[in-house]
């Protein structure tokens, strides 16, 4: 793709029918034609590289046309008005295929310059990486893009032969990104960034180019205070006219706050690809989940329908959790095969192991710690019965103001010689000094090291969901697990992953994390399907 240089990769042939055909592609280097209009005729010559539609070219729906009018409108001297563009709108309505192409159009199409620089900037390193992906997709299909593009996909960066200008992915995470001198920005999501801090670097690194454009293509923000619910409101306002600033954009879809989130009529009103290319069949199957899993409400409406609302409803509803309650017997289950998910506390939280047995309908044991000393004082403050839990043997309350790891590494012999533990899995966090009791007393487990964080949490997390749902699971009515499962709090991605956040959280969620990685470890461990191919084949 292009010439090559170092940390880039070698052209690959490619087959003239894995190109776009252009033949009956509109000219965007027509002579007469209006600035927006070079601008859509060149999107219009990229490929569509992925779903249904791959292969083809990409078609602008009339509303993403009048956005990019908007955008690429001119003045009396023909210089671009527009500085900064605000595009908010639900997931799964192409924002990503525009942004690539209009990151595209400024790095070697019509609003291309000299030795111009583009960037795409996300939060993280992945999501800054989607948009580079998609462009690189786009070029490598593209028969006048894949000869004058240079990509280094290592760096993720991409640089025009004919103009010297380059591109390059940034995240929010990078070490350096003072310096710059762009002529155009898409910032990605900027919803999902922890501070303002790239954004205010990257709209002030355009001061020295003559036209330079930012565009913003996110959801919204929950945060009044983050710096994309602040773009929003600003936008509104130049909407509405309270606000005179012709440099501004914005184009914001998003349902009102009292609206009725399960009214299809509301989700065609906000979602203008809906029914086109964002399918109406995944909406309607996520709209019947969010209204029977309290959590997804929240996601669904954040989004679905872009609504700056806190994925912080509850996870599993009481009446779905109290479902699940059985008479369980702890010595039916002896030696019977479990897999365990063990949450160690800091110094005054609480060290949950729960255990879980999938062949004896699921069955759920758990065991708890906490400090026991001023146990009357964190019963006040989380207002909970920890001396009635005590007395009950819900809780162990080990000697001290920290929970004695050496308690635990014992109770975990005792645990490990009743039943059969396939798998214990744990968060590295914690684990150094319970490793060197272990070790001391010689106890060994089958410890698989759980992360907290999307990859490992969000398979977890829709495991025991499923499992709660679909009656696979069964607990006794702990009061302690109980109260860890109602005060969970879910944090979702961009992608729609999710995990349990305690930061977010009522109160101590503990045994509910134990719980999902517990559940998460047995469905992450199951063997692959396998399949006899020598098996003579029966039609009848």
């Amino acid at each position: 793709m292009g010439r090559r240089g170092i940390g880039s990769k070698p052209r690959a042939e490619r087959h003239p029918d894995e190109l776009i055909d252009l033949s009956d592609a509109p000219d965007w280097r027509e002579d007469g034609i209006s600035r927006a209009e070079a601008v859509i005729r060149f999107i219009e010559s990229l490929p569509v590289t992925a779903g249904t539609l791959a292969g083809e070219r990409m078609r602008l729906r009339d509303w993403q046309r009048a956005i990019i009018e908007a955008m690429y409108a001119v003045d009396d001297s023909g210089k671009r008005q527009i500085r900064t563009a605000l595009m908010s709108t639900p997931r799964k309505n192409g924002k990503t295929q525009l942004a690539a192409a209009l990151a595209l159009a400024h790095l070697c199409g019509p609003e291309a310059e000299q030795r111009g620089q583009v960037y795409s900037a996300a939060a993280d390193r992945e999501q800054a990486a989607i948009i580079f992906r998609e462009m690189q997709a786009m070029i490598e299909r593209h028969p006048e893009l894949s000869e004058r593009i240079n990509a280094k996909t290592f760096t993720r960066e991409l640089e025009d032969d004919e103009t010297g200008s380059t591109y390059k992915a940034l995240s929010a995470d990078a070490r350096t990104k003072h310096g710059l001198s762009a002529s155009f920005v898409v910032y990605d999501e900027l919803a999902q960034a922890p501070n303002r801090n790239l954004y205010d670097v990257l709209a002030t690194s355009t001061a020295a180019r003559a036209e330079p454009l930012m565009v913003v293509i996110s959801t919204q923000s929950p945060d009044p205070n983050h710096v994309m619910s602040e773009l929003v409101e600003y936008g509104r306002q130049v909407n509405d006219g309270s606000v005179d600033d012709p440099t501004f954009h914005a184009t914001i879809y998003s349902a009102p706050m009292d609206a009725d989130w399960l009214d299809e009529s509301v989700w065609y009103d906000c979602n203008p690809a809906l029914d086109d290319f964002r399918s109406l069949d995944e909406m309607q199957v996520a709209a019947r989940q969010a209204a029977r899993i309290p959590a997804r409400e929240s996601s669904f409406r954040a989004l679905y329908l872009n609504q700056p609302v806190e994925a912080d409803a509850r996870f599993i509803a009481s009446a779905d959790w109290d479902a699940c309650k059985q008479t369980i017997e702890p010595e039916t289950l002896r030696g019977r095969p479990c897999w365990a998910g063990l949450d160690l506390s800091a110094t005054r939280d609480l060290t949950a192991l729960v255990l879980y047995f999938p062949s004896d309908g699921g069955a759920v044991l758990p065991w708890f710690w906490c400090p026991g000393e001023r146990l009357d004082m964190r019963e006040e403050q989380d207002r909970v019965p920890y001396r009635t839990w005590e007395r009950r043997g819900l809780i162990e309350a080990t000697r001290g103001r920290a929970v004695d790891k050496r308690a635990i590494a014992l109770r975990l012999a005792d645990i490990a010689g009743m039943y059969d533990l396939q798998a214990v899995a744990f968060d590295r966090w914690g684990m150094d000094e319970l490793n060197r009791v272990l070790a001391e007393e010689g106890i060994e487990l089958p410890l698989v090291e759980h992360g907290q964080g999307f990859k490992d949490m969000a398979p977890a997390v829709d495991a025991l969901e499923t499992a709660v749902l679909s009656c696979e699971l069964s607990h006794d009515g702990n009061p302690v697990l109980a109260w860890c499962m109602g005060n969970i709090a879910i944090d979702v991605d961009p992608a729609g992953n999710r995990k349990m956040t305690k930061s977010k959280s009522r109160d101590r969620i503990d045994g509910a994390v134990a719980l999902a990685q517990a559940v998460g470890i047995h469905a992450k461990q199951q063997p692959a399907i396998t399949y006899d191919f020598d098996r003579e084949l029966v039609i009848g």
